[in-house]
């Protein structure tokens, strides 16, 4: 993925590949672009809703208790999905990064497609709920620069420990084996987020 067409490319596949699929939640589909941090998973969330402007995307780095937040993920997602499930309104608590707090709830209702992107954001325990799953990788050394490029130096400490914290993450949830689809981001030159 080396350039906005290459992402767009990448978009169009997803989505058609995620819509040829029956409803998983409730009457309406879950897409979960996962990965290591700095992978463009932000970027492919952007073209994918770009292209399905009704959809509703989450970042699930506002679902984490701050750079530790990860091992409570599932949980914090799985109390989403399960109302939408049901065709009722899910809620979600966001994470406030400057207040290093928890803020607002916000309320998600049904539709036809809710992509979540994120670290972590494809966990097992909600497995039988995902429509179609994506896997970004890259390099290490390429995640750890445009995570710095991103947030600045002054971050190096909890950048590398995230790191750490996320292959510890997917050890237990073998979210890479159980994607639909894998694709190695390294070469591309696009943001990032987590």
């Amino acid at each position: 993925m080396a350039s906005r067409s290459d992402h767009h490319a990448l978009a169009r596949r997803v989505l058609a590949a995620t819509l040829a699929r029956p409803a998983t939640l409730g009457s309406g589909r879950l897409l979960c672009i996962d990965g290591l941090a700095g992978s463009d998973k932000t970027t492919l969330a952007a073209e994918v809703v770009a292209l399905a402007p009704t959809s509703v995307v989450i970042a699930t780095d506002e679902m984490l208790e701050g750079w530790g937040g990860l091992p409570g993920l599932p949980a914090s997602i799985g109390r989403l999905l399960l109302p939408l499930a049901d065709d009722r309104p899910g809620r979600w608590r966001r994470w406030d990064w400057y207040d290093d707090g928890w803020a607002e709830t916000r309320t998600v209702a049904p539709g036809p497609l809710l992509v979540l992107e994120g670290v972590g954001s494809a966990a097992s325990s909600y497995d039988d709920l995902i429509t179609y799953r994506v896997w970004l990788e890259a390099d290490r050394d390429v995640r750890l620069t445009r995570g710095l490029a991103r947030d600045g130096d002054a971050l190096r400490e909890q950048w590398e420990d995230w790191l750490e914290a996320e292959q510890v993450h997917e050890l237990r949830q073998h979210s890479r084996d159980r994607a639909d689809l894998v694709v190695d981001t390294t070469r591309s030159t696009g943001p990032t987020n987590l």
